[in-house]
């Protein structure tokens, strides 16, 4: 299946979406550059191989190819031209954030397993969680968190401790989240939505 979803934010900021069904020689057609190629022969994973290669083809769908994008030393993702984008893929989805300015992104299924491992990354927003909707509402902050993470560009996050999550309701579709380490004390605005068992997260600053 192509590109399904495209979200405008901004006049500065889109969001795109693909959901893979193609057989993994159905996407190995696009081109890959010399760097690509190498990181792709080095994966064991048909999964993760075909969220690699899906990503090349939403930055066809931004206006790139494969050779545009560069990784720093931190592993982070890079546009030649300047602008900023994040990048996450999770089971048969993958997805893409370009922008002027700092943005972050993930998508991830939602799974009973995320209840199990929520003491790793809830702290202060125990407050507000609620029993219905449990591994939806889980599944946002995990992803929230996620996305600021690909923003801060020195590491060392705790997931608890540096990333707190302002209450939000499902049907809100955004929230606000910070980034509090020092030197930073920054608030960033934080969309969500829902796509077929899975849940998407970006973030952006809040101008």
């Amino acid at each position: 299946m192509p590109l399904i979803k495209t979200i405008f934010v901004d006049s500065q900021t889109k969001v795109f979406l693909w959901k893979i069904s193609e057989t993994l020689q159905d996407l190995a057609t696009i081109y890959l550059c010399e760097n690509s190629i190498k990181r792709l022969d080095k994966m064991r994973s048909i999964p993760h191989k075909k969220g690699f290669i899906s990503v090349r083809y939403l930055l066809k769908e931004a206006g790139y190819i494969d050779s545009d994008l560069y990784y720093t030393e931190d592993g982070k993702p890079h546009l030649k031209d300047g602008k900023q984008i994040s990048i996450s893929h999770s089971f048969e989805y993958a997805t893409i954030i370009v922008s002027d300015g700092p943005v972050g992104i993930d998508i991830e299924k939602n799974r009973e397993l995320i209840k199990k491992i929520a003491f790793k990354f809830v702290d202060k927003e125990n407050e507000f969680l609620q029993k219905e909707q449990l591994i939806e509402q889980l599944t946002v902050l995990w992803g929230a968190k996620e996305s600021l993470y690909k923003i801060y560009p020195d590491g060392g996050l705790l997931f608890r401790k540096h990333l707190p999550i302002d209450a939000f309701a499902l049907k809100d579709k955004q929230t606000t989240g910070w980034i509090k380490k020092h030197p930073w004390n920054e608030q960033y605005r934080l969309y969500f939505e829902f796509v077929d068992g899975f849940t998407l997260v970006y973030a952006l600053p809040i101008n």
